[in-house]
């Protein structure tokens, strides 16, 4: 199924396709979410930089996605 497919279950008139349609959507976001945090992480960015932009805290942010990630020398 499409992204397009996806966005327009989510408005369905059936609950059960809405709701299937927005744990895809959901996921998504995650699997998106984790790709710009690990890129911002490879460019340097900072915890503190990431959570503004995801308008979380600085340790929410670290705690979802700083485990478990091989740590570079990084340099500025």
């Amino acid at each position: 199924m499409s992204s397009m497919d996806v966005a327009k279950s989510a408005g369905s008139s059936d609950p059960a396709i809405g709701l299937r349609a927005v744990a895809s959507l959901r996921r998504l976001a995650e699997q998106l979410e984790s790709l710009q945090v690990d890129r911002a992480r490879d460019l340097g960015w900072s915890w503190a930089q990431i959570a503004t932009e995801l308008s979380v805290s600085k340790q929410a942010v670290h705690q979802k996605h700083g485990g478990g990630r091989a740590t570079a020398v990084r340099t500025r």
